[in-house]
């Protein structure tokens, strides 16, 4: 086997199983073998130093396999936890609001039982509660942060109301912002409990057949709440070191305390003016079509527009006419081009407002014959303030912003049909 350039293993079987002896010089490359031979052991077969039994890949593969779950684990959990501290409102009431926990709140509404719910709006739910020693009913505004805008509206309406004060809005007591006890990000408003509940519900409250009020508000009450809601418009406009736009003004938002006194709420959607003017992107004024409520939304806003105080005079012209007619903007009356404004200003300049008013107006002297002097100067007096009340609703509601009426010249108007009415006699209504 000498010199013939041999290589690679030499076998350990057949006619090398017996060998005692071999010459191979001359075959560099062989290896293996019996140990007879004495060749070089074959690089293969020489233990590798290192090299991992089975057992322990097996364990360093799980032990990596665990670290990797691991490291997603803490990437997700770092993500909910950003995302919460990134929900949560960085505008949060200041101390002159005395902070209130889930336990609490929970506590006060009997678990926020059906029992005690009292309204449901866009952005959650509003629960009467009592809370504190002092045993005070409290409208708890429990938020739905699953929908989007709820927590731009908590944030929105801690920043105006902590912000304002007037006789005419709606208080809020105290705010909580924290957690539920699953875990859950949790957000609620606290305010004053308004005894008398809507203006909505005084003026469209009916039997379950329809056909007859539940309650109603005479004329004077009326024009009283015309007055509240114009000082309160007034003031949020002219009043504040900055001024307000409510953006969502309707008769579900005016409240009636235990004086019949409105109140204006939910400051979900308003905004600082100076805000507006500073952030008039694209897709701020391609949202302005939705805001406020369709009936009350001002025209303009549905075209691309900024939202503006004339946007507020526009809804609360509405209001009067709703007040006036005991008709809603979204009555199926108004179809094909037809709509509240239009309906009011025909009988207007018809000269048929008395034909178009609210029947309950009247239905005590409707009852009975208007025989004596006093009652008929007492509907007459009442007539010409009706017409004076649409003048002031049709002014508001122009189409064209700059033609609408200022608040100010409403709160005049008003003065003197109050001056009006104080000629009356109001024994009819009693």
């Amino acid at each position: 086997m000498s010199f013939n350039n041999f290589e690679g293993e030499v076998p350990q079987g057949g006619v090398f199983s017996n060998a005692s002896g071999a010459i191979i010089s001359g075959n560099r490359n062989l290896c293996g073998g019996s140990q007879v031979l004495k060749l070089p052991q074959c690089k293969d077969s020489m233990p590798k130093k290192g090299r991992l039994s089975p057992t322990l890949k097996i364990i360093i593969s799980v032990a990596c396999s665990l670290f990797g779950v691991m490291l997603v684990l803490v990437g997700v959990l770092f993500c909910i936890l950003r995302r919460k501290k990134h929900s949560a409102s960085p505008y949060l009431p200041d101390d002159s609001f005395l902070k209130i926990s889930y336990g609490e709140l929970l506590k006060a509404t009997n678990g926020f039982s059906s029992e005690n719910l009292i309204g449901k709006g866009g952005f959650g739910c509003v629960y009467k509660g009592i809370l504190g020693s002092d045993e005070k009913n409290v409208a708890i505004k429990v938020l739905d942060l699953q929908h989007r805008g709820a927590l731009k509206s908590f944030i929105a309406e801690c920043e105006v109301l902590k912000n304002l004060r007037h006789r005419n809005l709606v208080k809020l007591v105290t705010a909580c912002s924290g957690i539920d006890f699953q875990g859950n990000d949790f957000k609620a408003l606290i305010y004053e409990f308004m005894v008398h509940g809507s203006l909505d519900d005084w003026l469209h409250s009916f039997s379950n057949d329809g056909s007859l009020h539940i309650q109603y508000l005479d004329f004077y009450q009326r024009v009283n709440i015309a007055m509240d809601i114009a000082f309160a418009l007034e003031y949020l406009h002219n009043g504040s070191q900055i001024p307000v736009v409510h953006c969502d003004l309707k008769p579900s938002n005016v409240l009636l305390d235990m004086d019949m006194t409105a109140r204006v709420g939910d400051f979900g959607l308003s905004r600082f003016l100076q805000e507006t003017a500073q952030q008039t992107s694209a897709s701020e004024t391609s949202t302005i079509g939705i805001k406020g409520s369709i009936g009350y939304a001002a025209p303009e806003y549905g075209m691309g527009s900024e939202v503006s105080t004339y946007g507020d005079i526009y809804s609360y012209g509405i209001i009067i006419l709703e007040i006036i007619t005991e008709k809603k903007p979204t009555d199926d009356t108004f179809s094909n081009g037809l709509n509240l404004h239009n309906y009011v200003n025909m009988a207007f300049s018809a000269g048929r407002v008395m034909e178009i008013v609210d029947p309950m107006l009247f239905h005590n002297m409707q009852e009975e014959e208007t025989t004596s002097i006093s009652e008929r100067k007492t509907k007459d007096y009442i007539t010409e303030c009706l017409i004076s009340m649409c003048k002031i609703g049709i002014a508001c509601t122009m189409e064209s912003p700059k033609e609408r009426m200022g608040i100010s010249d409403v709160v005049k108007e008003l003065q003197l049909i109050k001056e009006t009415l104080s000629k009356c006699d109001r024994n009819y209504d009693h």
